[in-house]
């Protein structure tokens, strides 16, 4: 079975994706103050850590820093639901402007993978301890969607 990062068009795809979805992120106002200009690498850590979620190579948690930096990159953030929600929505316009596929189990995985992490580093970005980070402490694996009954 393909997976969703070659279904997504591989390094390709993803990077043209997150491009569009982080020039958004920038200029937003609700979400500009949580990424400032922005960084010079942050596209392709993102483009990496997506590709590694959907099933594609493993970069990102070899060459990267892998899950601890998300962690610290998220610490202290103090994400809103607010910030949580407009994240989630400009990277699903962000799908649209790229041309991702628009199948109905690719835009499920696609929404429910970015639900996800950003209910983790919402979390994440309040924790004060150790103790209160989300469990999660490695990049997830994003599948297709079950077939329901």
């Amino acid at each position: 079975m393909t997976t969703l990062y070659e279904h997504a068009g591989g390094h390709g795809g993803l990077h043209r994706f997150i491009t569009i979805f982080y020039n958004n992120l920038l200029s937003d106002p609700l979400l500009q103050p949580l990424f400032g200009v922005g960084r010079p690498t942050h596209i392709e850590h993102l483009t990496a850590f997506t590709a590694e979620t959907f099933g594609g190579p493993d970069m990102f948690s070899r060459e990267m820093g892998g899950f601890p930096s998300l962690i610290d990159a998220h610490r202290h953030l103090k994400i809103t639901a607010e910030q949580r929600q407009r994240f989630i929505d400009l990277f699903m316009a962000a799908a649209d402007g790229a041309g991702l596929p628009d199948d109905a189990p690719f835009r499920q995985a696609l929404r429910e993978h970015v639900e996800f992490g950003a209910e983790v580093a919402m979390r994440n970005s309040h924790a004060e301890t150790d103790d209160q980070l989300h469990p999660l402490r490695e990049v997830p694996k994003w599948d297709w969607p079950s077939p329901t009954p």
